[in-house]
């Protein structure tokens, strides 16, 4: 098949920005996205894994979808991927066609679900909802396993796959087996990965370093060095340890519902 690439580059996976009272703060959040967005992220994902996903409503995730499309507007350069994944099919669909039906989103993204080995009929329910959205599956096996079996992607109505295992092995072996959009999540694999022709990177860690995560990926190694201290204290922190950084950065909260 012809390869589809929702956007190339790197993507940022939007954090959640909260109050003092934990509750969702909406036009801070869109801010840090349309900042994100003048600093080089090519894409915008929100309420992926990142967002503190499940943490939150349905409602609350359909408010934050409305939120960052409204302060990165189509055709501004930037796509935005609405994180559409739940646990259960009928969640995730219904969540994909509120989306399809009136949030201006260019994709969505969903997390095979855990302790399903074949999401096929999971992604597949996605589709129908999605009509004409394209659809990005997303491979994170460990937070939820077993993760997207490599035998099955090519079956999957999806134009590419956010693969956030940081395994080469598996990243290579689905470069030479599949012919999708590849996004890296991890941002410790940014360099092999543009140089190896993966589509992007959809990163946490773009929330804190967006430049030189676009310069790790357009194949600058002292870049990807230079992310290192962070990638390390973003990855052992979990949520809190990430918001910390992008406050300390950009002044936003670093207040956290996970963690």
């Amino acid at each position: 098949m012809t390869r589809t690439d929702v956007f190339t580059g790197v993507g940022v996976a939007l954090v959640t920005l909260f109050d003092a009272d934990g509750e969702v703060d909406y036009r801070a959040t869109a801010d840090h996205a349309a900042k994100l967005v003048e600093l080089g992220v090519r894409a915008v994902i929100v309420c992926g894994t990142t967002a503190e996903v499940d943490a939150l409503t349905d409602d609350e995730r359909l408010r934050l979808f409305e939120a960052v499309r409204a302060a990165v507007p189509a055709g501004g350069g930037a796509a935005i991927v609405a994180g559409t994944g739940a646990p259960s099919t009928r969640q995730a669909s219904a969540l994909t066609a509120a989306v399809r039906a009136g949030i201006g989103a260019d994709a969505v993204l969903a997390r095979s679900p855990r302790g399903v080995a074949d999401p096929t009929g999971y992604y597949r329910g996605i589709a129908d909802a999605a009509g004409d959205l394209p659809v990005l599956a997303y491979h994170f096996p460990a937070v939820s396993p077993p993760g997207i079996p490599l035998d099955l992607l090519p079956s999957l109505p999806v134009v590419g796959c956010k693969d956030s295992s940081a395994d080469m092995t598996r990243l290579l072996a689905t470069l030479d087996s599949w012919s999708g959009a590849l996004y890296v999540g991890s941002a410790a694999v940014l360099v092999q990965a543009g140089a190896l022709g993966c589509a992007g990177g959809i990163l946490a860690l773009a929330n804190v370093e967006p430049e030189l995560c676009a310069a790790a990926f357009a194949g600058d190694a002292g870049a990807q060095r230079k992310l290192t201290a962070a990638h390390l204290a973003a990855s052992q922190g979990g949520p809190r340890g990430l918001k910390r950084l992008v406050a300390d950065r950009f002044g936003t909260s670093d207040a956290v519902r996970i963690g």
